[in-house]
């Protein structure tokens, strides 16, 4: 019955946007293992890793959209659920790393034998093991989400206090993580990553499969939204969006679907963190950083909120851009950045799919005029190809 639920939510857009996801899972990593470098159709391992980075900021980009375009909260701390995944992520990696790091240590990391730490503290405890650390990387923003987004939400907290109070939330734990004494490895974070599973992290194996596996996470992320924005709970999130007042005295607790909404798109973002950090191998505290969710809502403006295919376009397009600028001229990139955001604000505020969906419903409201002149014309007696252009109901001939 609940199967039978999730596919009847499902929007066929979603269906093609999977379908062409799991492709692409299959044919980017084929393409890297089996065609020989150098042959047409090879694709390089750097490519492979840099557009599964893009994947994962794909996945944070339609986590923030869940909660920012169908349920009105404009969250500037998404940035930290992503980052407490990538270091939940980290963990697990720096604790396979044993007594090959610098130090030989078989148990500390190498920063904590550098800053003379006695034992493993309580914290890293069961990271060893891959299910606890998969555990961890859902628990964590989960929980922090639900705990804030119950004190907020309960308080109606909304609009702009609630983006600066999320925004707050992330700087703190950016300060937190910086500290040496924090046990996460301060300023220079989580690094050095050797094997996951067992498995050399750097093979160009490794990151097919992570690049694919980012692909099917997309999907199901995809499928999961989805089916949420399409049923009836979606509809009640449009709604608190639209006119909070109004659904609550419909009889709906706004609060409960606010809180829903955040704890979902807070799983998916540190999902999105988790699959990251192998890729880049690395985390640290600038993560955290307040302007990487900024960047976050841009790709989610520049897509299109409120859509499902919107924030992904974003997501690639932007910080392909931004790989491209950075290159040429990495001084400028945040003012390109911030003048995109201007631009998009003021002349595209649907983004690039609102764009593309304006300009199909012109035109079929073109085509759908010419027809009605047309069949008005035949039916005055007339030849369509002489009449006025402007008028759509030509007057009966006597």
């Amino acid at each position: 019955m609940l199967t039978q639920m999730f596919f009847r939510a499902l929007d066929k857009k979603a269906i093609w946007i999977v379908a062409v996801l799991v492709a692409v899972a299959i044919a980017v990593p084929a393409a890297n293992l089996l065609i020989p470098p150098g042959e047409f159709g090879h694709v390089p391992t750097y490519i492979v890793t840099l557009f599964g980075k893009y994947l994962c900021y794909a996945i944070l980009a339609l986590a923030l959209d869940l909660v920012w375009g169908y349920c009105g909260i404009l969250s500037l701390g998404h940035g930290a659920f992503f980052a407490l995944g990538g270091y939940a992520m980290g963990m697990y990696l720096m604790r396979q790393i044993g007594s090959r790091g610098v130090y030989a240590n078989p148990v500390l990391p190498d920063f904590m034998v550098f800053l003379n730490y006695k034992e493993l503290p309580w914290y890293w405890l069961g990271f060893d093991m891959f299910w606890f650390a998969m555990i961890m990387v859902v628990l964590v923003p989960g929980l922090l989400a639900f705990v804030f987004g119950w004190f907020a939400f309960r308080s109606r907290v909304t609009g702009v206090y609630l983006s600066i109070i999320t925004q707050a939330m992330t700087f703190a734990l950016l300060l937190a993580f910086f500290r040496n004494d924090f046990g996460f490895g301060g300023n220079n974070g989580l690094t050095d990553f050797k094997d996951i599973l067992g498995i050399n992290i750097q093979a160009a194996s490794t990151r097919a499969t992570l690049f694919a596996l980012s692909a099917i996470v997309l999907a199901l992320s995809v499928l999961v939204c989805s089916a949420i924005v399409n049923s009836k709970l979606g509809k009640v999130m449009v709604a608190v969006r639209d006119a909070e007042s109004r659904t609550r005295f419909l009889g709906w607790r706004p609060e409960n679907v606010k809180l829903f909404a955040f704890t979902v798109s807070a799983v998916m973002a540190g999902i999105a963190g988790a699959l990251y950090v192998p890729q880049v191998g690395i985390i640290n505290p600038g993560e955290f950083a307040p302007e990487n969710s900024i960047e976050a809502v841009i790709w989610v403006a520049v897509g299109g909120r409120g859509t499902i295919l919107g924030p992904i376009i974003g997501a690639v397009l932007v910080n392909m851009g931004k790989t491209l600028f950075t290159s040429a001229l990495p001084d400028y990139w945040l003012f390109a950045l911030g003048g995109l955001f201007v631009v998009v604000t003021l002349f595209l505020p649907k983004g690039i799919v609102g764009l593309v969906a304006q300009i199909r419903n012109g035109t079929a409201k073109k085509n759908s005029t010419a027809l009605d002149r047309q069949s008005a014309a035949a039916e005055a007696g007339k030849d369509p190809s002489t009449m006025p252009q402007g008028k759509a109901n030509p007057e009966p001939a006597e």
